[in-house]
């Protein structure tokens, strides 16, 4: 293996705050690393350390001569008045690079390369250093996150991208699929050491479990050993002459030992003193459209009662926007809607709470409630939430200003959960909470016993709490789907893949979940919806065909400038067709059996 990067026994200390001691690891070529830890650990310290944007206490850190290192950072800076391509790309006037550039921002869905940055939100111009980095192509990628703020199709996308060829990549992020898919190793940043596991991510819990295991175990003996020594040190104090020495000084080094915190919780949160009626809240028909962009049109949705549902969909295809409307921060249109009586909304939200940076954080939750009611005479105080999400005695008492980002989520959770809502409505939870809080969240809300909706492009997130999706897919285009993201990617594909088929004389196989509500008295298509059916089998066929010619060309590196924009404009109107046609086969084919 060729070694691109070697780090040996590397320190770094704020202050008292020591976030790691003595680390060493190393990365080769072609090797794709994941860094895992949890927030304010120093995930993105060692990231900057790496980059030569910060210093370090003691250790080396040695790069292959002539390496190109690429960065992504997670909050990158640009000149708010250069356009998107000079932004993202030196090109000095090579139209090949330009060509390229446009084709990974195509892929970004940054389509205006005139655009100035200022006038592009956040979440922009951190794709835009996405395409910056991926496009002066490194030998080695450093990636801060590199999932936050794109939707499920260019996660996808990005996925590919990264696993073709022998690029190598060390990269910090949360999303697990992401993580298992891309990554071959995993570092593991945990109590102030490095651990490595050489393979993806459910190899990475496979093995973590076994030397969490093995720890306990050595604690649990350490301990047993522990209060043998201790009965010793304290019965025969005469005894510790010369000759008893080794046996005082192995008794302190045992105590370190025995004193080790495991950190592995021991129970599952579970609110049992939640109310929620029988009516929840009720979408009759409501419509909603910004100038050209429609929302929603005449949608109807009832929602049930400890229904937990998932919105997922493309970046604007308004998946905030109805959230807010539902929580009556935005007007619909047309239509209404109903809200139950007993419906106590908790909103986690993108934007996040303000807070006061001289508050400490138990006073930020204790202003809203010292505890919660657990029911049945139980209480959990507002410590105790805190201690459950991971913020330790001595964490609830710093100021909120020492926080990472990461922790500031946190910590934004922690009050919206301590509202004791019935309802939580949670709008982007994922971004910047790390791997273990995201699992402590995950069972909080499996064993909620309320009502949830949750919007979100973490595919491993969503498969585990939610069992209902609404698929938002421009235009006002809803699907509702009755299971969860994997499943609805399959079903997907599935349907791609009939669709494909155009034989009239073998019908296509209909895989819709619907299918099963079918009734043996359905009705028959009639001879003008037979021949719309064949119709609409060529038409998908020919949409799918032009789609496909149109990716290989934005892909080729051979198309003009003007070419891939006229593209680049065609691509969305053809989703939009192949989604109309498919729907409507869809609907066709139930009624056909």
């Amino acid at each position: 293996m060729n070694p691109y990067l070697d780090v040996q026994h590397l320190s770094k200390s704020f202050g008292a705050l020591t976030l790691f001691r003595d680390i060493s690891f190393s990365i080769g070529e072609g090797q794709k690393v994941g860094l895992i830890a949890k927030n304010g650990t120093g995930k993105s310290t060692l990231l900057s350390i790496l980059s030569g944007k910060e210093g370090y206490d003691t250790g080396s850190i040695v790069f292959r001569r002539d390496l190109k290192v690429g960065m992504l950072e997670q909050s990158p800076v640009f000149d708010p008045d250069e356009s998107v391509l000079d932004a993202c790309f030196n090109h000095q006037g090579e139209e090949e690079k330009v060509l390229k550039a446009k084709q990974v921002l195509t892929q970004l869905k940054i389509r205006d390369l005139s655009q100035r940055m200022g006038e592009l939100s956040g979440g922009q111009q951190k794709r835009v250093a996405l395409a910056n980095v991926l496009l002066t192509e490194p030998d080695l990628l450093i990636l801060d996150e590199p999932t936050n703020h794109l939707d499920l199709e260019m996660i996808e996308w990005l996925e590919g991208y990264l696993t073709r060829g022998n690029r190598t990549l060390l990269m910090v992020t949360h999303d697990r699929f992401f993580l298992d898919r891309v990554c071959s190793v995993i570092l593991e940043l945990d109590d102030q050491t490095v651990y490595t596991y050489r393979g993806n991510y459910a190899y990475y819990l496979e093995k973590r479990q076994e030397r969490i295991d093995n720890r306990r175990a050595e604690v649990a003996r350490a301990n047993n050993l522990y209060r043998t020594e201790l009965e010793w040190m304290r019965r025969m104090p005469q005894a510790r002459g010369h000759k008893a020495r080794y046996r005082e000084e192995a008794f302190y080094e045992l105590e370190k030992v025995a004193k080790q915190r495991l950190e592995e919780r021991q129970l599952r949160l579970k609110a049992s003193n939640v109310y929620i009626g029988s009516k929840i809240f009720e979408c009759q028909y409501i419509s909603k459209k910004f100038d050209d962009i429609v929302i929603l049109k005449e949608f109807y949705y009832n929602f049930s009662r400890f229904e937990k549902m998932g919105i997922v969909g493309n970046n604007g295809t308004g998946k905030s926007t109805f959230i807010k409307m539902l929580l009556g921060q935005e007007p619909v249109d047309e239509g209404r809607i109903v809200i139950g009586e007993t419906v106590k909304f908790g909103y986690f939200s993108q934007e996040g709470l303000q807070f006061n940076e001289q508050e400490k954080v138990i006073d930020v939750v204790t202003k809203i409630a010292e505890y919660v009611d657990l029911g049945s005479g139980k209480k959990l105080s507002a410590s105790q939430l805190l201690q459950y999400f991971l913020f330790t005695p001595e964490q609830q008492y710093n100021y909120v200003y020492k926080l990472s980002g990461g922790e500031r989520r946190k910590l934004y959770l922690c009050t919206v959960l301590m509202q004791n809502p019935n309802f939580l409505v949670l709008d982007e939870p994922t971004n910047d909470l790390d791997i273990v809080t995201l699992q402590i969240l995950e069972e909080y809300l499996q064993d909620f016993p309320g009502c949830v909706i949750v919007v979100s492009h973490d595919r491993y997130f969503m498969d585990k709490v939610v069992d209902h999706l609404l698929v938002f897919r421009g235009q006002g285009d809803i699907k509702d789907f009755p299971g969860n993201y994997t499943q609805y990617r399959e079903w997907e594909k599935m349907e791609a893949g009939s669709t494909c088929k155009t034989s009239s004389n073998s019908p296509i196989s209909q895989t819709s979940p619907k299918a099963s509500y079918r009734h043996d008295d359905r009705r028959r298509l009639s001879y003008k919806e037979k021949r719309k059916m064949e119709q609409l089998e060529k038409d998908i066929a020919a949409l799918e065909d032009e789609k496909k010619r149109i990716e290989e060309a934005l892909c080729g590196g051979t198309t003009s400038v003007d070419e891939i924009t006229a593209m680049s404009k065609r691509l969305p109107i053809l989703n939009d067709e192949l989604d109309e046609k498919s729907m409507r086969w869809l609907e066709l084919s139930e009624i056909e059996g």
